[in-house]
């Protein structure tokens, strides 16, 4: 047919990244076991970083969020915000990260990034809400979270960090929440050499507390209902140890302390630990107990002392605790698992029968 005009045929349309399989351990409801699950997660974009998870921290957040105890868990749920492991793949627009290198995952994925709270560096509290690692919602309104109970993850460049090359990966995975959690606070106390804090409570938040304030150049005292964790506080890095069962130990040591920071997770008498403050004196709660605490609004009145709150810490104070450990040699001790036994872990953690954080090795699930 001389008078056809062959047409060029129009360009094939993009084929559309495909979505990641992954693997991990996953609760279907509040009373449901940890159970093996497949799943997957999104194709890289432009600007993601996929990640291989090497460990992931067990948090005691973990437990509250599994159990519903809050009343905002999402199911299913992969929990796990306490990420380290090793950039596999980058999208088509990163180019401060490769495949290889070693990267951190924290508490929250994403945020608003135009509210005053992260223009000011405080991503934690973004106004419309931070995008949380599991058991939150993503941008679109739909899609649940996973955390790191899982072989792999896809983030954002913007919310992944850089890992101190001196402190082994294992150890450093706790770092990404018990470590800011106790950081930020003490380095915003603006602590000088030789000032007089205090450490309540010696579990994951503590510990990591009595390491970050001991290399401040603190004075550090760990306030203990366990008379047994006397040697475990002095081995940590603290000068002294108080058995707060003991009512003569704390009026002996009433009006002494520059700063506090209260990790406990338990109920109990913030106002005695109040009473131990100096005047102007401030304690910070970071651990989280399920229950209102009672206070004596007296015991903050006189001498002026203060009580305040604390959640992990923004993006760039968040490296800034990284570099920090790395400087100065801080990393978590863990008691590395495979992932079969995260429900022995939990049962565990709630008898505070570990020293001092769980550590899941994800190699169990890539067999």
């Amino acid at each position: 047919m001389s008078g056809t005009k062959i047409l060029p045929r129009p360009p094939q349309a993009a084929q559309a990244a495909a979505p990641i399989p992954a693997k991990g351990y996953a609760a279907f409801s509040s009373d449901s076991a940890l159970v093996p699950w497949e799943f997957e997660r999104r194709a890289a974009g432009p600007h993601d970083v996929v990640i291989e998870i090497l460990y992931c921290g067990i948090c005691h957040t973990d437990i509250h969020l599994v159990r519903n105890e809050w009343g905002i868990s999402l199911y299913p749920m992969v929990p796990g915000h306490e990420i380290v492991g090793s950039v596999t793949a980058v999208g088509s627009d990163v180019t401060t990260w490769k495949a290889g290198d070693h990267a951190g995952v924290g508490c929250f994925v994403d945020t608003c990034r135009e509210c005053g709270a992260c223009k000011d560096g405080d991503e934690q509290y973004c106004e419309k809400g931070p995008v949380l690692t599991y058991s939150s919602r993503e941008r679109d309104g739909r899609t649940i979270t996973q955390g790191g109970y899982s072989t792999v993850i896809v983030v954002n460049e913007d919310y992944i960090y850089r890992l101190p090359k001196i402190l082994p990966l294992d150890r450093t995975a706790p770092l990404m929440c018990a470590g800011i959690t106790t950081y930020s606070p003490l380095k915003r106390a603006g602590l000088r050499a030789g000032d007089e804090v205090a450490i309540a409570g010696l579990g994951g938040l503590g510990h990591m507390g009595v390491k970050f304030a001991s290399a401040m150049g603190a004075n550090v005292t760990v306030l203990s209902t366990s008379p047994s964790k006397r040697e475990d506080a002095l081995q940590l890095g603290a000068d002294e140890f108080i058995a707060t069962r003991d009512p003569d130990a704390l009026v002996r040591n009433a009006n002494r302390f520059t700063f506090i920071l209260d990790t406990i997770a338990a109920k109990h008498d913030i106002s005695a630990y109040a009473r131990l403050l100096r005047r102007n004196g401030r304690l910070v709660q970071v651990g989280a107990p399920p229950e209102p605490l009672p206070l004596t609004v007296f015991d903050l009145i006189q001498n002026r002392r203060s009580i305040g709150g604390s959640m992990i810490g923004g993006l760039k104070e968040t490296q800034e605790m990284l570099d920090f450990c790395g400087k100065n040699g801080i990393a978590a001790e863990v008691e590395v698992i495979p992932i079969q036994k995260v429900r022995e872990a939990y049962e565990r953690m709630l008898k505070s029968d570990v020293k001092y954080r769980f550590v899941i090795d994800m190699a169990g699930l890539k067999g």
